[in-house]
């Protein structure tokens, strides 16, 4: 079989190997699977209990399968390459979540847990930790792939990923990757093998016909959607990270750009160099990227083609910018808008050291200056620390006229510091006082979704700090109508001048719903062929 086809799994039925054909027909060992560390525990743990053999490894054995079956394919899809990183990455997580105590990762949990502002508790905390940090290696990887092909004239060169930190610029980026790509940190999790299956798989990849079809402006951001609905679905379902479709996006910000130029006099709109723009929860960088669109195409309707590259560049650097707390998108984010300045004629340079504005931070905490002196990040986390006072001086000094984006939506047990749920105190005030002393009656209400949490940031930084601006979420509508929060509708209405709503047909509660021709009226968001992903919600917008 080896010599016929080049490849063969072999299998004694506790093992499984997979075998290629080498130089002189010598088979290599590629990827292998075991049920159980030997004989006896095959018998006695594995045949013995088929139910319980087929919870525990079911899933993984089956991928395997499934891989070892694809093992020869060619790979041109990047849908396929997402599930091919997915399926590894899952591996790895089940490996770490092994590891009952991981003294080698403390480190690395300590330095997030102070840059962030927040404490990784009880058993999703810990999930959410450890989840985390596989993806940061998985993408770091991939990642460092894109950007050693854009680095590489046609050959045959592979891709080595333990070469990926030289690839990666960002210095906190190539920093938190070169922490967990340790032997010492892989080593002990076996993670080694499966970096090794992975970087196999990515040069597999036929990279000519890959790239080709990884063209379009959002295919970097797109990539990581499928993959952790693969990866971890339950992660991503109370975390809130859902696809955004392009013409959202696009909506938003054209609206944000337009208000901008008719009620607050800026002709120019975001292509005013006055005006900052901020996307707390930026996710892979879409909006950002289409804020820097809308820039570049004001500034060549304006005739200034010459300088756009140079100015865009500049907007990425100093105005426009992002947050977020999830470093996987965090890496997509900063992959992404480099590619897309890279592609205007505009590269950051690396010697200089220069970045576009996304930083990993928790951006519902940190806009007021800390009233005890700040603690010094112990080496090597020094670029975790600048990170950190970079996102500071964005929060605390810059004078943000826009906040737009699609905060998540779910309240996230096991992270959530207690500066950041302090937030919605004032949608809180009088809500339990009887009507008859002039409060509102209500007994039980329900303020804990974090898109609450972001409404109130906007509001605090735009209505309270700036004094004027303009607000573009996609939210869940429960604010419009639900008693719970009549307080927070009461503040919109006296904190800002005028609100615009756009109903997405995105609630799931509703159904048959029609259009005024009497057709099935299919939702915005999440419709039945839905991209990547889609939101549990759809809602309503407002600048």
């Amino acid at each position: 079989y080896l010599a016929r086809y080049g490849i063969v799994t072999v299998t004694n039925l506790r093992e499984f190997q997979i075998l290629e054909q080498g130089p002189g027909g010598k088979p290599i060992p590629r990827e292998a699977f075991s049920l159980a560390e030997d004989e006896k525990a095959f018998w006695s743990q594995v045949v013995a209990r088929p139910r319980a053999t087929a919870n525990d490894v079911g899933g993984p054995f089956i991928e395997f399968i499934q891989r070892a079956c694809l093992h020869a394919a060619p790979l041109v899809n990047p849908k396929d390459l997402a599930w091919f990183l997915a399926s590894y990455a899952r591996d790895a997580l089940a490996r770490v979540e092994r590891g009952k105590d991981l003294p080698a990762l403390e480190s690395v949990r300590l330095a997030l847990e102070q840059a962030l502002g927040m404490r990784f508790v009880d058993e999703k905390g810990e999930h959410f930790f450890r989840s985390t940090l596989v993806q940061t290696i998985f993408y770091g990887v991939f990642s460092a792939w894109v950007l050693w092909h854009r680095g590489k004239q046609a050959g045959n060169e592979r891709f080595d990923w333990r070469n990926a930190a030289w690839t990666l610029h960002v210095p906190f980026i190539r920093a938190l990757y070169e922490e967990l790509a340790k032997p010492s940190r892989l080593g002990p999790l076996g993670l080694v093998e499966v970096l090794e299956w992975a970087a196999s798989v990515l040069n597999r990849v036929d990279r000519e016909e890959f790239f080709a079809r990884f063209q379009d402006e959002y295919a970097v951001q797109y990539f990581y959607e499928p993959f952790l609905e693969a990866y971890d679905p339950e992660l991503r379902k109370e975390l809130g990270v859902w696809y955004t479709p392009p013409e959202i996006v696009q909506y938003q910000v054209a609206r944000v750009d337009t208000v901008l130029r008719e009620e607050l006099d800026l002709p120019d709109g975001l292509a005013d160099p006055n005006v900052i723009v901020l996307d707390p929860c930026c996710g892979t960088a879409a909006y950002l990227v289409e804020t820097l669109k809308r820039i570049a195409t004001t500034l060549r309707e304006k005739g200034g083609d010459a300088l756009v590259a140079s100015d865009l560049k500049q907007a990425a650097m100093d105005r426009v910018f992002g947050f977020e707390i999830l470093p996987a998108p965090f890496v997509v984010s900063h992959l992404q808008l480099g590619l897309m300045l890279q592609n205007v004629g505009a590269p950051l340079s690396h010697e200089r050291e220069e970045r576009v504005g996304v930083y990993l931070t928790n951006a519902l905490t940190g806009w007021e200056p800390p009233r005890e002196p700040k603690q010094r990040v112990v080496s090597p986390w020094l670029e975790l620390e600048k990170e950190s006072d970079a996102a500071a001086h964005v929060k605390q000094k810059a004078k943000i006229l826009v906040v737009l984006g699609n905060p998540p939506y779910n309240a996230f047990a096991g992270v959530s510091p207690e500066e950041e749920q302090g937030l919605v105190e004032p949608y809180k005030v009088n809500l339990n006082k009887p009507t008859d002393q002039g409060g509102w009656g209500i007994k039980k209400f329900n303020l804990d979704d974090l898109y609450v949490r972001f409404f109130r940031l906007a509001e605090r930084r735009i209505a309270e700090m700036s004094g004027k601006g303009v607000v573009s979420f996609i939210s869940n509508f429960s604010y419009l109508g639900d008693p719970s929060f009549v307080v927070m509708r009461q503040r919109f209405l006296s904190e800002f001048d005028t609100l615009w709503f756009d109903c997405m047909n995105g609630d799931s509660r509703e159904t048959g719903k029609l259009t005024p021709e009497g057709l099935p009226a299919r939702p915005t968001i999440n419709p039945p062929d839905a991209g990547p992903g889609s939101l549990p919600f759809g809602g309503r917008g407002w600048p």
